[in-house]
């Protein structure tokens, strides 16, 4: 459930904290109190798009805080996990939302996301329904995944998509395989050239052309390498005053010393190591020199050499490993087009398994779905003779076509809302109040079958007469023994039978125009329907409609608990 939302800086509101309950939550006030704002601000939390010019006058920011308590947040956890955000502790989930005028900042348990994983997350928390929402109802997208949702058929969709994803694959595969001869012999012959263009220039590894770079460094300074050698041995070893004789005549004199000094002969030996180390070094520098390859042949095709691999790394990435990766890649696509005829049959045979498979499919699918269509038209049609429709039905139909993503068959709700009057698509029922009590029904039957902890109905009685909003009042009701229900409405019939009650004010202070929102004590409940039913001028007619009202909800408010 939801237990605390704050607010802060967003349009009219300065800064609120509300503390929900269990069960129905009703939020009633004035038209233009900001009632909305509050739903607007659970929809940023949840990963609606933020509009900046929401930001209060005078502002540089605002924010919103949601804290939800989870009895199984398993589910909730294995999201986490995957979007790499810290999991629940003790089943709590809190998400903060910091909007700038250039930025916004997102966090889930105190660890950054992104807006597309706060929408994922607020998928498997908040069902949010609006006064214009009830138009979802009329898309056929809506209608099959809403009978899917209701007959439990994830499992078997899903494995439905993936079978389709598959045929479409070798489809695209195939395609991409079916052109015109003209153009597949242009496509071998260019990369055939490739390939023979790569192979022939038999590149040793990806690091082949800094290995020429080095010896083609070396040949070509060849002469100054042997001038630089030479002068470098005469002064280690081979010069009268070379830096051995020098150490020879002082290895002399430590020899002395080692018979007068106590570090004598440690010095004597350390002069030792280092004469042999002269010798060795002179050694090395004189093989060296005696190795370097001064021919001019060489020289010319190490630059002959650099010159190619430069040219294929101009043509093909850049580097020798895009060029051998693009020799792979050719020669694959080479192969590809050498054997088109032989994949050609293969993929035909794989299309032709694959769309029986996907038909198969499909097949037990719609199977699924027709059971699910009736009992949902049963169900629904149930909830809305308790809205009023007394005589009323609900109607799912189901015609099957080509595969299409979400399965073979196409989807219709049907209704007929009076006696004698014909099924008719929902979609061509004018009546918007007509078709938000087909929702709230819809939404009762399915809140028996979804896990989504919090329904949030933001005046889904718009255009509902008052003598139905006792029904609707009590249809939520029924909703939140299942789930926890936030509902913002103008119908006093509605608001009574709100387990906990809110109320928001708008009020001037200081030039400024400020939001507040406080539950409804007990014994203050009567006075704001009494309102909601005639207005500021409380009458004892209207507060006496207000307590009989009450009454009949049999909801007395417990001790200590907001009514």
């Amino acid at each position: 459930m939801l237990q605390t939302l704050r607010v802060q800086n967003l349009a009219i509101v300065e800064d609120i904290w509300v503390g929900f309950q269990p069960g129905l939550n009703v939020i009633t006030g004035e038209t233009g109190a900001g009632k909305s704002i509050l739903v607007g601000a659970l929809g940023l939390v949840l990963g609606e798009r933020a509009d900046r010019t929401l930001i209060r006058a005078g502002a540089d920011k605002c924010s919103v805080e949601a804290v939800f308590h989870l009895a199984d947040a398993t589910a909730i956890d294995v999201l986490l996990e995957e979007l790499e955000l810290s999991p629940c502790e003790d089943g709590q989930l809190i998400i903060r939302r910091t909007i700038t005028g250039s930025s916004s900042r997102n966090l889930v348990n105190d660890t950054a996301t992104t807006l597309q994983g706060l929408r994922r997350i607020g998928d498997l928390l908040v069902d949010m329904h609006g006064p214009h929402d009830h138009q979802s109802l009329l898309s056929e997208d809506f209608q099959i995944d809403l009978l899917d949702a209701f007959g439990h058929l994830a499992d078997l969709r899903a494995e439905y998509a993936a079978r389709y994803t598959e045929w479409h694959d070798l489809e695209a595969k195939r395609k991409a395989l079916d052109n015109e001869d003209a153009t597949v012999r242009e496509q071998m012959d260019f990369l055939s050239f490739q390939v023979k263009e790569i192979e022939d220039a038999e590149i040793e590894d990806a690091a082949e052309d800094e290995t020429v770079q080095r010896e083609h460094a070396t040949v070509a300074n060849a002469g100054r390498i042997l001038e630089l050698a030479d002068g470098i041995c005469q002064a280690l070893t081979e010069d009268d005053v070379s830096a051995f004789n020098a150490l020879a005549s002082a290895q002399r004199a430590l020899g002395e010393v080692a018979e007068l000094h106590d570090q004598g002969e440690e010095w004597q030996k350390e002069a030792e190591s280092i004469s042999i180390q002269i010798q060795e070094l002179s050694q090395g520098v004189r093989h060296a020199a005696e190795t370097v390859d001064c021919d001019p042949s060489r020289l010319q095709w190490l630059e002959d050499r650099l010159a190619l691999l430069h040219k294929l790394k101009r043509k093909y990435g850049g580097s020798l490993a895009a060029v051998l990766r693009h020799h792979q890649d050719a020669a694959g696509r080479l192969h590809d087009l050498e054997t088109r005829d032989e994949q050609l049959a293969e993929l035909d045979a794989g299309i032709e398994q694959a769309r029986d498979t996907v038909r198969a499919v499909g097949g037990k699918l719609s199977e699924k779905r027709m059971e699910s269509a009736r009992l949902l038209a049963e169900a629904v049609t149930g909830e809305l003779r308790d809205l009023g429709f007394r005589h009323g039905a609900f109607d799912v139909d189901l015609s099957q076509g080509d595969p299409r993503p979400s399965g073979l068959d196409t989807v219709e709700f049907g209704f007929a809302p009076n006696v004698g009057e014909p099924m008719r698509a929902l979609r061509a029922i004018a009546s918007s109040g007509e078709i938000s009590r087909v929702m709230l029904a819809v939404k009762t039957v399915l809140a028996q079958h979804d896990r989504i902890p919090v329904l949030v109905f933001d005046e889904i009685d718009a255009n509902v007469g008052g003598e139905m909003g006792h029904a609707v009042g009590m249809k939520m009701d029924t909703v939140a023994e299942h789930h926890q229900v936030l509902c913002i409405t103008h119908l006093p019939q509605v608001a009574a039978h709100g387990s906990t009650h809110f109320m928001v004010v708008k009020e001037v202070s200081d030039g400024r125009t400020r939001t507040d929102i406080a539950p409804v004590a007990a014994d203050a409940r009567v006075e704001e329907l009494a309102r909601m039913l005639g207005g500021r001028d409380l009458t004892r007619v209207t507060l006496q409609h207000a307590r009989e009202m009450l009454r009949q909800t049999q909801r007395p408010p417990e001790a200590g608990m907001p009514a």
